[in-house]
């Protein structure tokens, strides 16, 4: 059983919190199929199994969300991952997921000025000139208070939550546990990949959790844009900054998400959206590393329409060779070759088993869509959804750096709109695709591409002999072994030890009750209370024996 060490860790208490939960929201059946009623009865946790009504009225989307906001900070962070994931979820899952807000209680002064003092070496007091104690925003991985610097510096001091870690960490065993016995006991759940999810989700939020590697990635993305004065990444100052405490510039500019604001200070709405695309696409198509949660909070506009980007915790990657796809399959699409967009998807999908023959019909159907689309006329967020769509029909996912570049022109498109409805980001994004495009085929590029193939291949080939003559030598030795490894037959193999076990007791039970017995016929020997007294003791083992016996059969549900 999966579940089994919890019972003597301590994480018990936190499975009976989670388990708790899932039941008032009306998910017992996931309660009890994956194993944990047992495992609390054994500790003697008593789950409750009533639940309120209207909770359960409400739509399952709702209750998850609302599960996950009362499961604590890494279930909100969980879901904030599950809100990229369009190519598993529908619209109504991804929408709900996105209203999970990233707001917590604010934790007392006086906890963060202690985390603060064991950090900067000094008191706040000491290190600043000002410090403001009311925390300018709360998170639930931390929170930030505005301060100036001696030199009259205004800055930003962002100091994660005193305590979070051990909790997360916490969390995270739990969750790896649970995705094995998802995918091992929900069939219908493992093409959305449980294990696969929570390792990114694990990865995202180690990220998040060291404040020093969120100014790494801020300085990264400054450097891509060091000779433009349109975009603005607020400066580190690391002689304060490590893994539970940064300190940044702060950003004196009007936030997006305040659109009222934005036309007060007199801001060209239709220069502030061409030039976020253009700053976000570049990140993709020419960086390969992008800014993944530009949502208006995380957007300031400063006077000459210039744009700030903050809040480097979340981002995204895109190799060389995610970009080709990317573009392979915008200009299949536009060029109405089904079977390159076939080819691509199927490269993009983890499962072993996808239906080719589905997947070349639903991608010719696709394809019929955009007959006659040129590429800067494309909808590129309609037609990336369009094939998370058909992904999703064809039960298949996509790998997590697909998924939140998704995610993100999504958002870019509907925070453009937001600001210009005439906003086209087609128009916007086709002359990085061309470029994309040209420099995949530049023949600096291909020869570079080239030159690696023949290398890879030279080196295949010089290990080749010896690796033949290795697989040969192990043949005549027998030494060759076949792996056979069959689905859920670890936890088979353990439930048929445990009938075994209780087949051995009940045969040895059945021998004492026949042996008492005979005992008590023939006679002679110790009496005890006028009874033989062998067969006495051997009818009370007996007994107690088989109350055992009935008690385990009881907790493992029936002898499952």
């Amino acid at each position: 059983m999966l579940w089994e060490g919890l019972s003597a860790t301590r994480d018990l208490g936190r499975v009976y919190e989670i388990a708790s939960i899932l039941i008032r929201y009306g998910f017992g059946d996931m309660v009890g199929r994956l194993g944990l009623a047992p495992v609390l009865a054994r500790a003697g946790r008593v789950l409750p199994l009533g639940h309120m009504e209207e909770l359960v009225a409400l739509p399952t989307p709702v209750r998850v969300r609302q599960a996950l906001e009362e499961m604590g900070p890494s279930f909100v962070k969980l879901g904030q991952v599950l809100a990229t994931r369009v190519d598993l979820f529908p619209p109504e899952w991804i929408t709900e997921f996105g209203k999970l807000q990233n707001q917590a209680p604010e934790v007392p002064y006086e906890l963060i000025r202690q985390q603060m003092l064991e950090d900067l070496g000094a008191s706040p007091e000491a290190v600043f000139a000002w410090l403001d104690r009311t925390p300018l925003a709360a998170a639930s991985i931390a929170q930030v208070h505005r301060a100036r610097l001696h030199d009259g510096t205004e800055v930003v001091v962002k100091v994660r939550r005193p305590g979070i870690k051990p909790v997360v960490e916490a969390d995270m065993r739990l969750l790896q546990r649970a995705a094995q016995a998802m995918e091992a006991r929900f069939e219908e759940l493992r093409q959305f990949q449980p294990s696969a999810m929570v390792r990114q989700f694990k990865v995202s939020l180690g990220r998040e959790l060291d404040l020093a590697a969120e100014c790494r990635h801020a300085e990264r993305i400054a450097a891509s844009f060091a000779g433009s004065d349109e975009i603005v990444v607020p400066a580190v100052h690391w002689q304060y900054t490590g893994p539970r405490m940064n300190v940044q510039d702060f950003v004196d500019g009007v936030s997006l998400s305040n659109m009222a604001a934005v036309d007060a200070a007199g801001l060209d709405r239709k220069l502030i959206a061409r030039r976020g695309a253009n700053a976000v696409l570049k990140m993709m198509f020419e960086d390969g590393f992008f800014h993944a949660d530009p949502h208006p909070g995380n957007v300031f506009v400063l006077p000459g329409n210039r744009i700030a980007l903050i809040d480097y915790g979340m981002v995204g990657r895109l190799s060389d060779a995610r970009r080709n796809q990317v573009v392979g399959l915008l200009d299949a699409l536009v060029m109405r070759d089904a079977a390159r967009v076939t080819d691509v998807m199927l490269e993009w999908a983890t499962q072993p088993n996808a239906d080719e023959s589905q997947m070349a019909l639903d991608v010719d159907a696709l394809v019929d869509q955009y007959h006659g689309v040129a590429l800067g006329q494309l909808n590129l967020a309609t037609m990336l959804i369009d094939v998370t769509v058909l992904l999703r029909a064809n039960r298949l996912a996509l790998p997590a750096d697909l998924a939140l570049m998704i995610k993100v022109f999504v958002t870019l498109e509907g925070l453009g709109r937001s600001l210009d409805p005439d906003f086209d980001m087609a128009s916007e994004a086709a002359p990085f695709l061309r470029r994309a495009m040209l420099q995949r085929y530049r023949p600096a590029t291909v020869l570079r591409d080239g030159i690696r193939t023949l290398a890879d291949t030279a080196e295949i080939m010089s290990v080749l002999p010896r690796d033949i003559r290795r697989l040969l030598r192990s043949a005549r030795r027998g030494n060759i072994k076949l792996h056979v490894d069959i689905d859920h037959l670890e936890d088979f193999g353990t439930q048929l030890n445990h009938s075994a076990n209780r087949l051995t007791v009940g045969v040895v039970l059945a021998a004492l009750i026949i042996g008492s017995s005979i005992t008590l016929t023939v006679g002679g020997g110790p009496t005890l209370l006028g009874l033989p007294a062998f067969g006495l003791l051997g009818f009370v083992g007996a007994a107690i024996a088989g109350a055992w016996l009935v008690v385990s059969i009881w907790r493992s549900g029936g002898g499952r």
